[in-house]
């Protein structure tokens, strides 16, 4: 992934698909609550003819290139493998193109999770912990430049990593979705570990289920040979476009009784959004 290549990618999707709140919209403005602040106004505006961001909270502004290295406080060269991990739209272009990460990294250690900051990061969205440290570890990881960083990790089925701390979400190696037998003909399917977290906490157990992590919507058609065994498919997708598409394209094509659980949450942008806002 080169600079050029970066600048392509169209900035309202990715910041869509890492989850951030969009607000007003027009034919060339699409406004975000800002990533850099809490705000109850949106100040965050993107110019989807140049492709170009202004967050009006900050004074930050830019490519997606200066929007990545900002928000994870990177090099340019760590921004561009964090913008080759994952499938992204291209701007002005419809077909999406899959761009494999560049193996410029390096894992130090995988532990269980005893960082207090990484403790306090899940504890601040409402995350039990016990389910936390029973399905995720701690990873200490570096870039190109040799410095040390760590993360909360979620593991899919090909041995990848999903990153995530306050201001780092990326995945290290393959992307993937995960499984996880609990030898039952219900299935739950989630868009991220931390949706699956947010069920465990919300129902303070882990129901008799098995599950299925996407990791990406971009990864849904890989299901397809997993729920024919079941008999019951119950989905949870965030609220927004990826997550329609995902859910219309199970609601399509998978066999047995579909659940779109979303009306659990339907004023939410996903299930953890509605754990940490609930009364």
């Amino acid at each position: 992934m080169n600079c050029k290549k970066a600048k392509q990618i169209d900035l309202v999707s990715y910041l869509k698909k890492q989850g951030f709140r969009t607000g007003k919209t027009n034919t060339k403005d699409v406004w975000f609550y800002s990533p850099f602040k809490e705000e109850k106004t949106p100040s965050f505006k993107v110019n989807t003819t140049k492709n170009i961001f202004f967050d009006h909270s900050s004074g930050i502004g830019g490519t997606i290139i200066d929007f990545v290295t900002n928000y994870n406080n990177c090099s340019i060269r760590e921004a561009l493998v964090i913008l080759s991990e994952g499938s992204f739209s291209f701007h002005q272009q419809k077909k999406q193109i899959i761009i494999e990460p560049e193996p410029t990294y390096s894992i130090k250690k995988v532990t269980e999770l005893t960082n207090q900051n990484l403790l306090d990061y899940l504890s601040s969205r409402k995350i039990n912990l016990q389910f936390a440290k029973q399905f995720c570890f701690q990873v200490h990881y570096s870039f190109s430049n040799g410095k040390e960083n760590y993360g909360i990790g979620f593991m899919n089925n090909v041995g990848g990593l999903e990153i995530r701390n306050e201001f780092f979400k990326g995945c290290l190696g393959k992307k993937e979705i995960t499984t996880i037998n609990n030898n039952s003909n219900v299935v739950s399917i989630f868009e991220s570990w931390s949706d699956l977290l947010s069920y465990f906490s919300i129902k303070n157990e882990i129901p008799k289920e098995n599950f299925i992590i996407l990791n990406s919507t971009s990864l849904v058609k890989k299901t397809m040979g997993l729920l024919n065994k079941y008999s019951v498919i119950k989905l949870f997708m965030d609220n927004d476009e990826a997550g329609n598409k995902a859910t219309d394209f199970l609601i399509e094509n998978a066999n047995g009784k579909i659940i779109d659980s979303r009306i659990q949450y339907k004023n939410y942008n996903d299930l953890n959004h509605y754990l940490v806002n609930r009364n």
